[in-house]
């Protein structure tokens, strides 16, 4: 009976080589565990859908620049200017009274008118029309006649006044002597009396007043 062979005996020189060899195996497994947790495959790089979201521009946001110099002033509203002569009103106009005789026969019938005066410093427009007209003859607080009582077909007419221009009635009213009312006309009407009685008369136009009377004597 053979005894078995005996196993050989390795060097000291190979045995520093399986050492050192499993040593850097070791090394490289833990290296490998390091990696794999501080820097996984999924957060590498971004995906070719994960684009960047856009920067908005600094100007985009910036705000506008402000100026040291003061504002230009706005400019200030003027108030407008009439396009033409205003309408004319008291304070413009000067009515007066007018008779043509300061005395009249028997039988003479007054002949009556009106005189207006533009005494401002601008033109005015007024009817001076006889739908605008009014004569009134009394004595004393007797109103014998007014020129409105028995009126027919009165008319307008417009005309422009300039600064100082003076008009008068185109043609006198004639009285007849005689006592109006709006019921008597065209009916016989009881006349005034003469024998050197005095008479009053005042006018308005356009609202406007005589400033006085025009006085006058029948006989």
């Amino acid at each position: 009976m053979t005894d078995a062979p005996r196993r050989r005996r390795q060097s000291p020189a190979v045995y520093r080589r399986r050492r050192l060899a499993a040593g850097l195996l070791a090394l490289l497994v833990i290296g490998l565990v390091v990696w794999l947790v501080a820097a996984p495959p999924w957060r590498s790089a971004p995906t070719a859908q994960e684009t960047p979201a856009p920067v908005e521009s600094a100007s985009a946001v910036a705000p506008a620049p402000t100026s040291s110099a003061s504002p230009s002033p706005s400019p200030t509203a003027t108030p407008s200017t009439p396009a033409g002569p205003v309408e004319c009103g008291p304070s413009e106009i000067t009515v007066d009274a007018l008779s043509d005789k300061a005395e009249y026969a028997q039988g003479e019938n007054p002949q009556l008118s009106i005189r207006l005066t533009n005494s401002s410093a601008t033109a005015c427009t007024m009817n001076v029309g006889t739908s605008a007209q009014s004569f009134t003859v009394t004595s004393g607080s007797d109103v014998w006649w007014r020129s409105t009582d028995c009126q027919t077909e009165p008319s307008d007419l417009e005309v422009t006044l300039e600064p100082g221009q003076t008009v008068s009635s185109s043609a006198p009213l004639t009285w007849d002597r005689t006592r109006s009312s709006v019921g008597s006309c065209g009916s016989e009407r009881p006349y005034a009396p003469g024998g050197g009685a005095t008479y009053h008369l005042s006018v308005s136009i356009g609202g406007i007043p005589s400033a006085g009377t025009a006085s006058f004597v029948l006989r």
